[in-house]
This record gives C-alpha cells, sequence and structure tokens, in this order.
C-alpha cells in the first residue's frame, strides 16, 4: 500500500510540473518572440557598442533576452564579431545568454519565488559584466578564430506587419522552441519525480546538507554532465531541495549546467581557440561557486 500510494505521489508530482512548466514555456517564449520583433538589430549593436561597461551592462541585458539555445547564441555572437561590437560586450553576452534567459527566470519564479530569482538575476548579471570586462581586459580578443560568418542568428527576421500575424508567428515560434526542449524538460522532471518519491532525505542530507561545505562546488561540476538544458536541471534541484538539499548547491547546479552545458561549449570551441573556452568555463565554475554560497549565506 505503502509503495502503492509513494508511486501515485509521484505521478501527481510529474503531471502537475509538466503542465506548469509547459504553460510556462510557451506563455514566455511567445512573449519575448514578439516584443523581439520590436527591437532592431541595429539598435542592439549601438547599445552593445557603449563605451566602457555601458557595452557589458548592454551585452548582458541583451543576453538575458535572447535566445533559448546554443544554435541561436554562437550564429549572434559571430554576427556581433563581424559588426565590430567591442569584445568584452560580446563576452559578456556570452556569458548572461545560457544563464538569464526568461524561462530560466520564470521557471524560478514560479518553482522558488520572485526573491530567489532576483538575486539569481543579479548575481548572474553582474558576473557576466566583470568577467566581459576581465576577459577583454587580459586580451581574450587574441583568441578568436578566423572563423566566416554564415548568419547573424534570427532576433527579427521577416516580421510580419499585422499585430495579428506577429502573434500567430510568436506563438508558432513559441511551440517550435517548445518542441525542441519537450524531451529534456521531461527527463528533467520525470528524474525530480523519482527523487522526490524515493530518493531518502538521509541520503541527501548527507552529502548535500548544510553541513557539507563542498556541496556546492561539487554539484557546480556534477551540472556538467547531468544537465543538458535549465529545463532539466531545475526540476531536478528543486526535487533536491524538498529533500533538504541546501538552496545555494541547488543554484550551483543549475548554473554550472546552464553555463557549461557540453553541446553549447563544444559549438564555442569552433569559433573561439581552446585558452578562451577554458576560460569561459573557468568564469561559469566561478559563478556558480560564488552564487551558490552567497545564496547558503543570506
Amino acid at each position: 500500500m505503502l509503495l502503492l500510494n509513494t508511486l501515485i505521489n509521484t505521478i501527481q508530482y510529474f503531471i502537475m510540473i509538466t503542465l506548469e512548466l509547459t504553460i510556462l514555456f510557451l506563455g514566455i517564449s511567445a512573449l519575448v518572440a514578439l516584443l523581439l520583433m520590436y527591437l532592431p538589430k541595429e539598435k542592439i549593436k549601438i547599445w552593445m557598442n557603449g563605451k566602457g561597461i555601458i557595452g557589458n551592462i548592454f551585452g548582458a541585458i541583451i543576453g538575458s533576452v535572447t535566445p533559448f539555445c546554443a544554435c541561436s547564441t554562437i550564429p549572434l555572437t559571430l554576427g556581433f564579431l563581424e559588426a565590430g561590437i567591442p569584445f568584452g560586450a560580446v563576452m559578456s553576452f556570452v556569458i548572461s545568454s545560457p544563464l538569464l534567459n526568461p524561462i530560466i527566470i520564470g521557471m524560478l519564479i514560479v518553482l522558488m519565488g520572485i526573491k530567489t530569482a532576483i538575486l539569481y538575476f543579479l548575481i548572474v548579471f553582474m558576473a557576466a559584466i566583470i568577467f566581459g570586462i576581465i576577459l577583454e581586459k587580459t586580451g581574450g580578443s587574441k583568441l578568436i578564430k578566423k572563423v566566416r560568418l554564415k548568419g547573424e542568428g534570427h532576433l527579427n527576421d521577416e516580421v510580419p506587419e499585422s499585430l495579428k500575424n506577429k502573434l500567430k508567428l510568436s506563438f508558432l515560434k513559441a511551440w517550435s522552441d517548445f518542441r525542441g526542449v519537450l524531451l529534456y524538460l521531461l527527463i528533467g522532471v520525470g528524474i525530480g519525480a523519482i527523487i522526490y518519491g524515493y530518493l531518502p532525505q538521509e541520503f541527501v542530507l548527507k552529502y548535500a546538507g548544510p553541513d557539507n561545505l563542498f556541496a556546492v562546488p561539487i554539484a557546480a561540476l556534477i551540472g556538467v554532465p547531468l544537465y543538458i538544458r535549465a529545463e532539466s536541471a531545475i526540476p531536478i534541484g528543486i526535487s533536491l531541495m524538498q529533500k533538504g538539499m541546501n538552496i545555494g548547491t541547488v543554484i550551483a547546479l543549475v548554473i554550472g549546467g546552464a553555463g557549461m552545458a557540453i553541446p553549447e561549449m563544444s559549438m564555442l570551441a569552433a569559433i573561439f581557440k581552446k585558452n578562451l573556452v577554458t576560460a569561459i568555463v573557468l568564469v561559469i565554475f566561478l559563478t556558480a561557486v560564488t552564487g551558490g554560497y552567497i545564496f547558503n549565506a543570506i
């Protein structure tokens, strides 16, 4: 009887979280797609060309609203470099893009609360600005491979004139993005549901509870092979929190996985030399660890 109840609770958890994230993803994706239709590429380039830290700030802002996957991040990065955008601003974009997109922030608000989402945003946003400046000052621009530009992404390609058609296209893009991440979302929610239903709380407390000071850096490293997208990592992290894992450890898991995802690092290696890719990985790892400890301290 106990096993049956556990199975029922696990299935209910899976269905509830899947429905919540499906509605959230489609809603936010459609809204962002609509907003990007009103955001000309030329304006973005002007903002990112701002002098000094201004360019880094806009680079991090643009990264926080676009796009949803490395297949879009890389063409946009190439486009910015080809357009002569300062290297530091482009690096701020590269760092913030996988970590601050609206889907991640929306998921954090729904599943962990608005205060958690705001603190997460501030930590990653500041890291993107600071490390973008550092990578530029240390000569990172010399580590760009000579790659021919094949496209500049799809911020606002073929924008319809009427609002009705814009809304239709926005939903179609949202649905296309959702189909691309659906498998990852289901995997993450499925693993999370199993953790929620069957993983002993004592096990989590022993290895990732408040008494383990090394849980945060270990989680940041584990996130790399464990995580494919944030849509997978966050549901897993929520389930682990319910079993006693520190919130800082969960945040480190999310940042480490989202920022150092193997597919994105592989694509970055096509346009950046090994030392620069290694530096980006180190930046993400330091952000994950620092963010994790900050969350635990607060």
